[in-house]
């Protein structure tokens, strides 16, 4: 068999064996502490094993599910412009970034499955009773459509058939700005959650997906060439920087957008304010200010600014910032606006409920956290050779 010359594969050093392994089992022991702790709460009841509550029905094994799943979305959409438009900055690490953006899912479908206690009704319910009219059917649907639709795009890739996995990888990137636009909407359809409701989200959602995905790629590049011990060539320094202009454009936009959200609360509905001060100076002051706005947008933002995007070490520390203020960001989101009873000011109605995460639910937290570390390092393990693989035409295929 053999391919066109217009494609190339770019050199690679081996792995270093000693720092995989050690990785690789690091992952496994966290990932298994993390099923461990949703089977805890499995048989003594997610009652008692969680901080959630009536009031409080959602979690950080909810925020965290978002979180992966807007990575996921991220990745799938910058893989499917860098595929379809070739010959950009980005091109070289397409074939990475559809499988970390499988990995992702992955992990957002494993905290989810722990965070929920008949988690077999998930599927079936899907299948067998189909909700259209259902925004939470239409996310599972669509997220279940688009991990099925990636991997089928990376067993093309594995088999070099580009042409055909370009496409599929479109019908994949769509269907996950879908499913990332509706899984905004499920919180924004809830108007009985000013916090939440109006059609801000969706579109949020999307704006955080593209941020997460550039900081997800800028950092798993570098960690490859860490693992391999290998020096980040020029043309992967391109990469990294074009990667490092769509952090930056998505944060400006975000902190524009996150501005106009808590003007908006001031002269918006009591209970909206209320959801809004608990970030601003209540009880997630510092989750918001500190993680979210400082570490999550600014800092990374002003060293990116100030390094002119020419390092790559200053890139993959920005990046590892916000992938952390992206975590909060989606905690901060999913707690204030519970925190504010739906039947505020009436009598015997506390004026502020309370949640502050177990250790089953943190740990549910690594599990999401191993598993996508286990599917980075396997891929690099069997498909480093794929990730490396530049095909500059993409009509491209093996014959």
């Amino acid at each position: 068999m053999s391919i066109h010359s217009d494609t190339a594969v770019i050199e690679q050093q081996p792995i270093s064996r000693p720092q995989f392994n050690l990785m690789l089992w690091f992952m496994l022991l966290i990932t298994a502490i993390g099923i461990s702790g949703g089977l805890y709460a499995f048989f003594v009841g997610h009652h008692a094993a969680f901080g959630v509550s009536r009031g409080v029905p959602w979690g950080i094994a909810i925020s965290t599910y978002a979180f992966f799943a807007i990575i996921s979305t991220g990745l799938c959409g910058l893989a499917a412009l860098s595929h379809m438009f070739g010959g950009n900055n980005l091109a070289p690490f397409a074939n990475r970034m559809v499988w970390l953006s499988i990995a992702s899912i992955l992990a957002a479908f494993l905290v989810i499955g722990l965070e929920i206690e008949n988690v077999w009704r998930m599927p079936l319910g899907v299948l067998m009773h189909p909700n259209p009219t259902s925004n939470i059917w239409w996310m599972g649907t669509l997220y279940g459509m688009a991990v099925g639709i990636m991997m089928v795009e990376m067993y093309l890739i594995i088999k070099r058939k580009y042409r055909l996995a370009i496409m599929i990888g479109v019908l994949a990137a769509v269907t996950e700005l879908f499913a990332n636009s509706n899984l905004g909407s499920v919180f924004a359809s809830l108007n009985a959650r000013p916090f939440w409701y109006g059609s801000q989200l969706p579109i949020f959602f999307l704006a955080s997906a593209f941020l997460s995905g550039a900081a997800a790629i800028v950092l798993f590049t570098h960690a490859a060439h860490s693992l391999r011990q290998q020096q980040i060539s020029a043309k992967t320094l391109e990469g990294l920087q074009t990667a490092g202009k769509v952090m930056m454009l998505a944060m400006f936009l975000i902190g524009i957008a996150t501005g106009w959200k808590y003007i908006n609360a001031l002269v918006g509905s009591s209970e909206n304010w209320k959801a809004a001060q608990l970030l601003l100076s209540g009880e997630l002051s510092t989750s918001f200010w500190v993680f979210e706005i400082g570490i999550g947008l600014a800092l990374p933002f002003v060293i990116l600014l100030i390094t002119r995007l020419e390092s790559a070490q200053a890139l993959s520390t920005a990046a590892l910032m916000i992938i952390v203020g992206q975590f909060f960001s989606r905690f901060n989101l999913v707690v204030a606006g519970q925190l504010v009873p739906q039947f505020d000011g009436y009598e015997g109605v506390p004026a502020q409920l309370h949640y502050a995460p177990t250790a089953p639910e943190l740990a549910i937290v690594l599990a999401g956290v191993g598993v996508l570390g286990v599917c980075f390092l396997i891929g690099e393990y069997f498909f480093g050779d794929r990730f490396t693989h530049v095909h500059e035409d993409h009509n491209v295929e093996e014959h």
